[in-house]
């Protein structure tokens, strides 16, 4: 039946255009996640389109659920595009739905923004002491540098050389724990794809709010939905089992951290902690780009994953 439905709806891509939005189109399930589509995601969204139902339809060989991620750096557009794909597949008649994957970290985004603060200060230390530099100076310094919330700032070396040895460690920390099994329930993802590829009619699904007590399940029915979208960061990433097409928007991390700033999405946007979170994430991003199959640039062109 799916593979019918696809069928019919390639057939009919050289005709085929964007359905108009309306108010209660899907959308991604993250509590209070503020999504505003703008004419750029829909440019993107219809020129992936066509390449979505080409790439589903490989797929779709005795099969009747197929999983989808779109994934690209923190504010590129994930929640909107992803929200316009799995609309677009509604209005042609294979009902899709839209999971963020930002309700599967282990902590809520204040916790899990002071983790990674934590993991980069504490091994930054680690790596002054193991190289004996560190020194009642060096500490004094780094306090104020902290209070100032700058101390991951690169321009600071050349007036404290020895914090180099200290954000390199810090860095190297940060890098193992960003996106890792550390991080995000990847566990938990992957039971959540294979109930829906197995069949399973109802599937609870996680919601994180941000506070700690906004942890909570809605029971979710599957039963006609043949498309599972997975928008997050982290959706090409190695610890999730079952994705048929990996979608990535391709961007760089001044690019994501200026989406931020437009979306509000989180305070500090601008620090330089911030833009190595966004760093070590596009690098990971740029590592996992040749798995993906759709590749999207900034301005709306189609790339090949054989060129990353």
């Amino acid at each position: 039946m799916l593979k019918e439905k696809l069928i019919k709806i390639c057939n009919g891509l050289a005709e085929w255009k964007a359905p108009a939005l309306c108010e209660d189109m899907p959308h991604g399930d993250m509590p209070g996640d503020k999504i505003r589509i703008e004419e750029s995601h829909e440019a993107k969204a219809s020129v992936i389109f066509p390449e979505l139902i080409r790439n589903l339809l490989k797929d779709s060989e005795g099969r009747e659920k197929l999983v989808v991620s779109v994934f690209g750096g923190s504010g590129v557009g994930k929640s909107e595009i992803a929200s316009l794909l799995a609309y677009y597949l509604t209005e042609s008649g294979i009902k899709a739905y839209v999971m963020s994957g930002d309700n599967y970290p282990f902590r809520i985004p204040m916790y899990n923004d002071a983790e990674r603060l934590a993991v980069f200060r504490s091994e930054g230390l680690k790596g002054l002491v193991a190289s004996g530099i560190y020194s009642k100076a060096a500490q004094e310094v780094l306090d104020d540098l902290w209070a100032q919330e700058t101390d991951a700032d690169p321009k600071k070396v050349s007036e404290y050389p020895w914090l180099a040895e200290y954000q390199k460690s810090g860095r190297k920390a940060l890098g193992e724990y960003l996106g890792t099994a550390k991080e995000q329930d990847y566990n938990q993802v992957n039971e959540i794809i294979a109930q829906f590829r197995n069949g399973n009619e109802k599937i609870f699904m996680k919601r994180m709010g941000r506070s700690e007590e906004a942890r909570w399940y809605d029971e979710v029915d599957f039963s006609d939905t043949h498309v599972l979208i997975i928008e997050w960061t982290h959706g090409g990433n190695q610890n999730i089992n079952g994705i048929d097409v990996p979608i990535l928007l391709n961007s760089t991390p001044e690019e994501t951290r200026e989406h931020r700033r437009l979306r509000a999405r989180d305070g500090k946007t601008d620090s330089a902690f911030t833009t190595m979170v966004l760093e070590i994430e596009q690098m990971e991003l740029d590592a996992r780009a040749r798995h993906a199959r759709i590749i999207i640039s900034k301005q709306g062109e189609l790339l090949d994953p054989a060129d990353f």
